[in-house]
């Protein structure tokens, strides 16, 4: 048997703290509780991150209920990832059983049951709760070509249908817009955008355009648009001085593992790009807690996977802390990893040589110790057991302890269909966010330009049209007679007039002579 009190000299040594703290569990040496030897989790580093691994049934989700409701104790905010749908009954308070009374006995402490100030959220329409959305804008060409796996030319078009957008101010706000101007460039507009922008490949667009559709059967639509969430509102206090925990309901996002990566990455980034340096502070500003984390990196391309790194190594110093939750460490890779201050191994399990080697790479991950058989023991842990190691605020790594954790004061089940409505019914972000808001966006500018000069062209196709059918009537018409000079009414008219003058001279004359030969005939003779 190992030295109990040099044990708990140990333990008390390197979980004594100067700053705010709250307790995790007691010790545990040889399957003994040790009273006195409490496993203390300090304030100041939770933003080193940390992870919480082991296999199903091992109590990893209420080690994570634990931790949250330790944060928003200490007025600390706190955003968690149910993907299982089992953590809404933070909202209520637990009830005391026969196992957790025989728990604290042996831990020593009493049970208090308490609700928690919670705020349900949700990415889609079917579910209750406060909407989250983005628009595409705030994404940017480099994170969305991520997103997308799009390689150096498609990423490059990408950035030209931002640079295009920016510079004749037609906003991209939801996938629709997107898909517009990709349709835009590659047909009707790709004249205009090659003079301006450069040469574009039809091949290129064609395979963008592909992938924004599989992202689209995964539900994306329902995620971009408008109004876009506003960070600030997952960092509120409660009104009794708690942090507020918001629980993101994503029970379907299981089998679409791109939007949850979608979700997570933005969220990540958009927390980065808003928040100010805050260097080392006593406490965080918010805590992240992602359940069944795999599902974030399983579906990750290698860029993504750097983004998701590169995030992790600086968001800490905005003091934003973020923790993995998934049943084997192997799930989050090496370079993540590595960046992870605290880490809670609960139990796994040992089927297959496989398994075994599994198992003998995550006791590698932890501090050596001469009291534990870490190999063995991880296939032994009880039900709410696990080991623990993190950073003390000096960023040393505390002993690895055999610890009984303390039990969640929350419900330890999910809330009924009525305590969900009456939570939602009083939620001031539900209705903030509940109206979807479509704006004039490139979807609508282009469509009118383009409907614009529909109507420009079908208006002068009619009157080519009407001037050929004019034409055509023309020719039909009989040919008119030509008339002469004299066929001239007026002429006509003037030679009657001068006809009749010189008749009626004529015959004056005539008649003048008759009668003076007459007279001559019988005057003279």
């Amino acid at each position: 048997m190992a030295d109990a009190q040099q044990f708990t000299t140990a333990v008390q040594q390197g979980y004594t703290f100067k700053g705010e703290w709250f307790r995790l569990g007691t010790a545990m040496l040889d399957q003994q509780v040790l009273k006195g030897t409490d496993v203390l989790l300090p304030l100041k580093t939770m933003n080193r991150h940390g992870l919480i691994a082991g296999a199903t049934g091992t109590g990893k989700t209420k080690t994570l209920q634990v931790i949250a409701e330790g944060l928003s104790d200490a007025s600390v905010p706190v955003v968690l990832m149910d993907i299982k749908g089992d953590l809404s009954g933070i909202a209520a308070a637990g009830a005391s059983n026969a196992k957790i009374e025989e728990r604290l006995q042996l831990m020593g402490g009493e049970f208090k049951p308490t609700a928690f100030p919670v705020e349900l959220m949700t990415l889609s329409d079917d579910k209750k709760g406060v909407r989250l959305r983005a628009t595409v804008s705030e994404f940017g060409p480099i994170l969305l070509s991520k997103i997308l796996a799009l390689n150096d030319t498609q990423q490059g078009i990408v950035a030209m249908i931002f640079k295009f957008c920016d510079d004749n101010k037609m906003p991209l706000l939801d996938l629709k817009d997107f898909i517009k101007v990709i349709q835009y460039i590659s047909d009707e507009g790709k004249a205009t955008i090659e003079k301006d922008y450069g040469k574009i490949s039809t091949s290129s667009t064609g395979t963008i355009l592909r992938k924004v559709v599989e992202l689209q059967q995964q539900g994306a639509d329902a995620f971009f648009g408008e109004p876009s969430f506003e960070v600030d509102d997952l960092m509120r206090i409660g009104d009794d001085g708690r942090g507020m925990i918001s629980i993101l309901r994503v029970m379907e996002l299981q089998d679409r593992p791109k939007l949850f990566s979608t979700f997570m990455l933005s969220l990540l980034a958009e927390l980065y790009a808003t928040l100010p340096e805050e260097g080392d502070m006593d406490k965080p500003k918010l805590v992240l807690f992602i359940d069944e984390a795999h599902l974030v990196f399983q579906e990750a391309n290698e860029a993504l996977l750097q983004q998701i790194e590169t995030v992790i190594k600086l968001i800490r110093s905005k003091g934003v802390g973020i923790f993995f939750c998934t049943q084997n460490p192997q799930d989050v890779p090496a370079s993540v990893l590595s960046q992870l201050g605290l880490k809670v191994q609960h139990a796994l399990r040992a089927f297959t040589a496989a398994d075994r080697k599994v198992i003998k790479q995550a006791a590698e991950n932890y501090p050596e110790t001469e009291y534990y058989d870490v190999d063995e023991l991880l296939t032994q842990l009880g039900i709410g057991e696990a080991f623990v190691t993190l950073l003390n605020e000096k960023g040393i790594p505390t002993p690895l302890v055999h610890t009984m954790l303390m039990p969640p004061r929350s419900r330890m089940d999910v809330l009924s269909d009525a305590e969900v409505d009456e939570l939602t019914g009083k939620s001031k972000l539900v209705r903030k966010y509940a109206e979807t808001i479509d704006h004039e966006s490139a979807h609508e500018i282009i469509t009118a330009k383009l409907e614009e000069a529909a109507a420009k062209t079908k208006a002068a196709e009619e009157a080519e049209e009407q001037a050929k059918e004019e034409a055509k009537e023309e020719k039909k018409r009989p040919a008119k007679k030509e008339e002469s000079f004299f066929d001239n009414p007026t002429v006509k008219q003037v030679g009657r007039t001068a006809a009749t003058i010189i008749t009626r001279s004529l015959l004056g004359a005539l008649g003048l002579g008759g009668r003076t030969t007459k007279r001559k005939k019988t005057g003279w003779f």
